[in-house]
């Protein structure tokens, strides 16, 4: 489509007004838009895709709580990793951390992004691939059951101990084949 101001250049801008119910529509290039005033400067600036999930690591506090901290005389320090001494405000910054430590440093941080990203999910399982999926699935409940068992013994919950036994016994005699896949 052809913009509709000059008649050269290809659209590439779509703007749609509303007034009193009544809607119009435009399609104009850049070079249009900034003459017409659709836009502005600013918004013709590159943004990249770590711009646009950069939205998700804003969780700071707002301007005016800041003034009054700052007010009462205490004064914060970026929060540092131990590992790396990368701070949070430049991991938000980047967007990568440092090192492996930078995710146990800033775990409190980091918890609401990852629940806002994965749909309230804070831990990753991992995926198993499909060919040795039947085996991988077994062994990590096997191990699973095992991990229950001891918490069991130690709470003195023998009854149900027993059954989680039991169960690990009948998984150890049954040997998945690898054509099964993912269960």
């Amino acid at each position: 489509m052809q913009c509709q101001e000059c008649q050269q250049r290809p659209a590439t801008l779509q703007y749609t007004q509303y007034i009193n119910d009544q809607k119009s529509e435009i399609h104009v290039c850049e070079v249009c838009a900034k003459e017409k005033g659709y836009m502005s400067d600013l918004d013709t600036d590159n943004h990249s895709i770590h711009d646009l999930l950069a939205g998700l690591f804003n969780f700071e506090k707002t301007h005016v709580g800041k003034a009054r901290h700052q007010q009462a005389g205490l004064t914060t320090e970026p929060l540092t990793c131990t590992g790396c001494g990368m701070t949070f405000p430049y991991f938000k910054r980047v967007g990568k951390f440092g090192c492996a430590e930078c995710y146990t440093s800033f775990a409190a941080q980091i918890e609401p992004i990852l629940r806002r990203v994965h749909s309230g999910n804070i831990t990753h399982h991992g995926k198993i691939p499909k060919r040795k999926g039947g085996s991988l699935h077994h062994k990590r409940q096997i191990k699973e059951y095992k991990d229950k068992l001891q918490s069991l013994i130690k709470n003195e919950a023998f009854e149900e101990a027993a059954v989680i036994r039991d169960k690990i016994k009948a998984l150890e005699g049954y040997q998945p084949n690898e054509s099964e896949g993912d269960q």
